[in-house]
């Protein structure tokens, strides 16, 4: 690999039990990267999320990662459930909780694992509320919580499966400034499955477009002149 590349895609085929979801699928995320999945309901975007992350192993074609990710250095924010919202824990646990991969077999959280934690909360805002529930917290600190947790994990990339969901409009600005930030002042490479297209397009370098009929792989400006960017914001409007 390139010394800028963390994970490249060589005509990658993914799905389930022998049957595929996403086929002959070629990508490239290097450093700095803001890309954003958009696509019909069912396509595959999750799906391919998933093989990103290491946790479906591909049908077809090759995946590979920087030795850094290899090693587990990804922030993932999954999609919440409402038992994750319910979790009893402090949001300072919560956070630290995604040290886990670099804690190996200590029992103890090291102390400059606990300042990632805390510098990481100052970073988006919540440092005063790191000895509250989470469970009490308003939909838009839990996912700078839930970020928090996920910049302590992180190298290089972020992953994000519908980031805003459940958000109000305040709170998912909010929380799109925030990876801006992260991708445009501290190189953090963003990859993003969303529904909010007109988001995606105002943040993203890169957009691909997972369809049942293939795929789009472009700048937002190429995507939107092109029949299937066209086709999928009319439907979105």
């Amino acid at each position: 690999m390139e010394p800028t590349e963390l994970l490249s895609c060589r005509d990658v085929s993914l799905g389930y039990e022998g049957q595929s979801v996403l086929t002959h699928l070629s990508l490239t995320i290097r450093v700095g990267d803001y890309l954003c999945i958009v696509g019909d309901n069912g396509s595959g975007k999750s799906t391919l999320l998933r093989g990103l992350l290491g946790l479906l192993p591909p049908q077809g074609g090759q995946i590979r990662r920087a030795p850094e990710l290899e090693r587990g250095a990804v922030g993932y924010l999954p999609q919440q459930t409402q038992a994750q919202r319910d979790f009893p824990a402090t949001v300072y646990e919560v956070v630290l909780s995604g040290c886990l991969n670099q804690k190996g077999t200590r029992f103890f959280y090291s102390a400059a694992q606990k300042s990632a934690a805390l510098m990481n909360m100052g970073k988006l805002g919540i440092l005063e509320l790191k000895d509250q529930c989470y469970r009490d917290l308003s939909g838009g600190q839990q996912q700078r919580v839930l970020l928090a947790r996920a910049l302590c994990a992180a190298g290089r990339l972020l992953i994000l499966d519908e980031p805003i969901t459940g958000l109000d409009p305040a709170a998912a600005q909010d929380l799109y400034k925030t990876l801006a930030y992260l991708n445009g002042r501290e190189g953090m490479a963003i990859v993003m499955v969303t529904h909010d297209l007109k988001a995606a397009l105002k943040s993203a370098r890169t957009v691909l477009h997972i369809g049942r009929q293939g795929f789009f792989l472009g700048t937002p400006a190429e995507y939107l002149t092109s029949p299937v960017g066209r086709r999928f914001k009319e439907e979105q409007l």
